[in-house]
């Protein structure tokens, strides 16, 4: 279920005050609920006053400490799991312009450390080369939201600076699907896998290509990325979902490996991606 951001707002807002309502109601200070569920008081403060947002696991230790009734408990925690979801639909995006979600990117790639990208489609904008990155940002269905093409592409190529940061470091993980599904013409693609060819030699980068020929438990729904360990981003067709809950950012680490220890890596991937590069050249011909 997908949740609009005004409802997403009334949400944490009534977490906030039903956490600080059963607070008052047990006759604890914010002082002695920080010491019963090993948390600081600041902490205790921002979260009843809606400055942070709890975590599903913040939630529980919170009520497991206040010694709530099992049915409070449960309602809390479907409200807590819905406000640990955040949507956003490319239409809201592009009312401010596509370029605007690329800054966002930008910082978030900015503040984080560890990446990785589970890309079962087409590769992340961090992969694109110019000609590539114009033709997947143009509409292609009536649907579609109407782009700002040319600025969302520079913001696109300018956050790719972020790949010569050795203090990051990036996986990009994608099946053959993605390397070769033709959005572009033959000698674009050719282009766009040399390219990420070379990106995949960069010391802090690995790209990771699961072949066709490959047997996997497991079936590739979304696209999926995974910021350090504190947050997700789903994408859908019609927008992204983040995630939040530390039990859904496992379960897609634990995705991203299973589906990682089924695909070619290092030179071996590095030589995959050459071989398709050339491949596209000669359907040129």
């Amino acid at each position: 279920m997908t949740i609009e951001p005004d409802h997403q707002a009334r949400e944490r807002k009534d977490l906030a005050g039903a956490l600080k309502g059963l607070r008052l109601a047990a006759g604890l200070s914010g002082e002695r609920l920080a010491v019963r569920c090993s948390m600081s008081q600041t902490k205790i403060s921002r979260i009843e006053t809606g400055r942070t947002l709890p975590s599903v696991i913040d939630v529980e230790r919170i009520l497991a400490a206040l010694e709530t009734p099992q049915e409070v408990t449960r309602e809390l925690l479907v409200l807590a799991r819905r406000a640990n979801v955040d949507y956003a639909s490319w239409r809201a995006y592009a009312r401010v312009g596509l370029y605007h979600k690329q800054a966002e990117l930008r910082a978030l790639e900015q503040s984080s450390r560890v990446m990785r990208h589970f890309l079962p489609a087409a590769p992340t904008g961090l992969l694109h080369i110019r000609d590539y990155a114009e033709q997947t940002l143009s509409p292609t269905v009536a649907s579609e939201p109407s782009r700002d093409v040319s600025r969302a592409v520079e913001a696109r190529i300018e956050r790719q600076a972020v790949l010569d940061d050795a203090s990051r470091s990036f996986t990009f993980l994608l099946t053959e699907q993605a390397v070769r599904w033709r959005r572009a013409s033959s000698q674009v693609m050719a282009a766009q896998c040399a390219h990420m060819a070379d990106v995949s030699l960069k010391p802090n980068v690995e790209i990771a290509i699961i072949s066709q020929a490959a047997q996997v438990p497991a079936i590739p729904l979304n696209i999926f990325v995974i910021y350090d360990d504190h947050l997700v981003t789903v994408e859908l067709f019609s927008g992204e979902v983040v995630l939040r809950d530390p039990r859904d950012i496992s379960q897609h680490l634990d995705l991203f490996d299973l589906f990682l220890s089924h695909a070619l890596t290092g030179s071996a991937a590095t030589a995959f991606l050459r071989f398709a590069a050339d491949d596209f050249m000669q359907q040129r011909n």
